[in-house]
């Protein structure tokens, strides 16, 4: 198995797991945990790389804590982080010997990071092709890599208008915050790919993969189907949307060859972690999907 990747929960029936059927528990209890020094070493670290990436910007983010699945429904316990936190402390050097201490401390390995959780898509079109995205030097994680769409759910699209800088979990519904989890990933599509929200399909959940290359942290894999064959979706990609920056090509992979990418490794070490756990997902569950 890839070193890069571990799946931490599966959808047995990923088409009936809807919206209704996922909740959010919010709680400060799902927050990082303070840890003398460590807020000096995230700020140095941001510092720095700001220094390199200019174009880089902090924002809030939901904290993965842990997930839990039963008898159908999904319960999601989440906190609050923020991206500069990510940088620190899930791509710090450090990394490891916050898992230690953690683990030593807390019995979490994950307690002294950041863990903010990503959403990706893979995204299959009318003709049969799943999409991917190489990613540019722009971006923070994974440049040259293959993606396939994803990002973050966003507090703020959760927290009426609230600054920003000011969100607390006080100011967040449980059922904004899921709704807002399902609406990000199609955002997602539209703001990399270029494609209209009504040419995407509602977004199927297929679990929670963890990145092993940032330490951990978790990504929620959704399957989205568009309405648009490939060329169509391939010549709105080339007009650019408002996150064109962040990949300089796509690329297009039937699904014979996505079920098969696992086992072709220098295909299969051409994707980030991100798009390894949508793809071992979609390959655990295509025979459920239709």
């Amino acid at each position: 198995m890839d070193p890069d990747i571990s799946v931490e929960l599966q959808i047995p029936s990923p088409a009936e797991l809807t919206p209704e059927r996922v909740r959010a528990e919010l709680s400060p209890a799902y927050n990082r945990r303070p840890l003398p020094g460590l807020e000096a070493s995230i700020a140095e670290a941001w510092a720095e790389r700001r220094r390199h990436q200019p174009w880089l910007f902090d924002g809030a983010k939901f904290r993965f804590h842990s997930a839990e699945l039963r008898a159908g429904r999904l319960l999601l316990r989440l906190g609050l982080t923020s991206y500069r936190d990510y940088l620190g402390t899930n791509w710090s050097p450090q990394a490891p010997a916050l898992r230690r201490q953690g683990l030593a401390d807390w019995g979490d390995s994950q307690a002294y990071l950041a863990e903010p959780l990503g959403v990706g898509a893979v995204l299959r079109t009318a003709d049969g092709c799943f999409v991917f995205l190489r990613r540019s030097d722009r971006v923070a994680e994974a440049p040259g890599k293959l993606d396939i769409p994803g990002g973050h759910p966003e507090p703020k699209a959760a927290a009426g208008d609230v600054p920003e800088e000011s969100i607390q979990l006080e100011h967040l519904s449980a059922e904004l915050v899921i709704r807002e989890l399902f609406a990000s990933v199609l955002g997602e599509i539209r703001d990399e790919v270029n494609l209209p929200l009504d040419s995407l399909s509602r977004p199927v959940l297929l679990g929670i993969v963890r990145n092993n290359r940032s330490a951990g942290r978790a990504s929620a894999e959704f399957y989205v189907r568009c309405k648009l064959t490939s060329e169509e979706v391939r010549r709105r990609y080339l007009i650019g949307g408002p996150e064109a920056h962040e990949s300089t090509d796509i690329i297009f992979i039937s699904q014979q060859g996505v079920l098969a990418l696992e086992g072709d490794v220098s295909r299969w070490q051409e994707l980030c972690p991100s798009a390894k756990g949508g793809v071992r997902l979609y390959a655990l569950a295509h025979t459920k999907l239709g």
